[in-house]
């Protein structure tokens, strides 16, 4: 995987080209061997092109517009882009007109001089976990790609080109997970931001309460630059949380159903990730966390999710046989949602900051594994309504906290190379963005010192 140090520092340099890096990336997507025809939607290669030469002109004349000048990126399907039509990995908004304007957070990574390669798949409508779209195809993990395991959702394509080094960052959505589970799941990085620092305006939306914008690149760092220029925070140069240093990093494992139930792999990688912090000198501390045993509550019949996305879809309601059948069933459970529940869903939300918030307060982070289990096949997923449920439901088990919270929350591969992905994220309360990175990342460079 790419990372956007060392890309830096070789157009920097001069050892490559921004030109050079995306026919790389073009080749990678369009490898046969490979995943770039199921993990893409569109690919723009003339007009990326384009802006892949200009960003080298101008670093030619001494023209740097940030550390991301002239890397490649992708974008999900959900975003405008002006001039594309956002399908939102559905046939139903195929022949939708084209997109007038860039989405902000498309515009800011242009500004930033961002090279859009393309644009990459997705759960219809953003509306699942496990990362299946019967419409456009399903990636393929690109761990144990012989036995065919599912990518996560729903930013599904993202997650499995920055994998693959389709491309440098990819641009995903986060509602309950979207973001950070396809990211553990597929073993690379991934950030979602306290909901309101990224303007949504130009993103199809699942739920106007959960839905966050954020980054998936190989490292937590590259997550970090990306997530400054999303932000507005920073351009030149790049935008890095302080490198905090893990001794005395006070870190909360949340004793709750968010610690129990772990597939052996990931309770193995986990339970090594927080023995690797703790001889770094990290202090851990357990303590009771009731608010996160209560998820049945927060996600009754879909809650949020569910009641927005039936606001949102039922213009198209005679057009629900073209759905995915999953995904339709997932949003009409939103029509019989009351009003009156609503409200006592909003009460119970801040209720739930409240308490959770308490609790984080004296922590740089909370812990816990990203996922509970690692990728099923794509065939096991979907075996059956029941089972494709219930995978669902279980591999955004834990994420889903995060939104409710409107927190923010980073996920970083903590499993042995060669193994199965797993995911450790580490989340923080609203607008504790910068520093849970920072201790993201401190945490990513104790395990990679770990491994070595």
């Amino acid at each position: 995987m790419w990372t956007v140090e060392k890309l830096a520092a070789e157009l920097s340099s001069g050892r490559t080209t921004s030109r050079a890096l995306l026919e790389q990336a073009l080749a990678r997507i369009a490898d046969p061997a490979g995943e770039g025809a199921r993990a893409f939607m569109k690919v723009n290669a003339e007009s990326a092109r384009a802006e892949a030469d200009h960003a080298d002109r101008l670093r030619k004349s001494g023209v740097v517009r940030s550390a991301v000048d002239g890397l490649p990126v992708s974008v999900k399907d959900l975003f405008d882009v002006g001039g594309e039509v956002t399908r939102a990995g559905s046939k139903v908004l195929a022949d939708a007109p084209p997109a007038q304007a860039d989405a902000p957070a498309i515009a800011r990574l242009r500004a930033a001089g961002a090279v859009i390669v393309g644009r990459t798949n997705m759960v219809e409508f953003a509306f699942g976990a496990v990362g299946t779209n019967p419409h456009y195809g399903t990636p393929k993990n690109p761990w144990d790609r012989k036995a065919g395991r599912v990518p996560g959702g729903s930013s599904s394509g993202a997650a499995v080109a920055v994998a693959d080094g389709m491309c440098v960052m990819g641009l995903g959505s986060d509602t309950r997970g979207s973001i950070r589970q396809p990211a553990g799941l597929c073993g690379v990085a991934g950030f979602k931001p306290t909901q309101r620092r990224v303007p949504r305006e130009g993103a199809f939306p699942l739920s106007y309460t959960l839905d966050s914008i954020g980054p998936l690149a190989g490292t937590i760092a590259c997550c970090a630059v990306y997530d400054a220029v999303l932000a507005g925070e920073a351009t030149v140069p790049a935008a890095l949380p302080a490198a905090l240093p893990a001794r005395g990093l006070r870190l909360l494992l949340p004793r709750s159903s968010a610690l129990e139930d772990l597939d052996a792999e990931v309770g193995k990688a986990f339970e090594a990730a927080v023995a690797a912090l703790a001889r770094a000198g990290a202090v851990i501390e357990e303590r009771k966390l009731p608010a996160f045993d209560r998820q049945g509550e927060y996600f009754k019949s879909g809650g949020f999710a569910a009641a927005e996305a039936y606001s949102i879809h039922r213009r198209w309601a005679d057009r629900f046989g073209d759905y995915d059948p999953r995904v339709a069933k997932r949003v009409t459970w939103g029509k019989d949602i009351g009003g009156w529940e609503l409200v006592e869903l909003g009460l119970l939300r801040k209720a739930f900051m409240e308490e959770v918030g308490a609790i984080v307060a004296p922590f740089d982070a909370f812990l816990m594994p990203t996922s509970p289990c690692i990728a099923p096949t794509i065939a096991e997923a979907g075996a059956s309504d029941d089972a494709y449920f219930k995978w669902n439901g279980r591999i955004l088990r834990n994420t889903g906290l995060a939104n409710f919270l409107d927190g923010c929350a980073a996920t970083v591969p903590c499993h042995a190379p060669g193994s199965a992905p797993v995911g450790l994220m580490v989340g923080g309360v609203a607008m504790a963005d910068r520093h849970v990175l920072g201790v993201a990342r401190a945490i990513e460079t104790v395990l990679a010192e770990s491994r070595a």
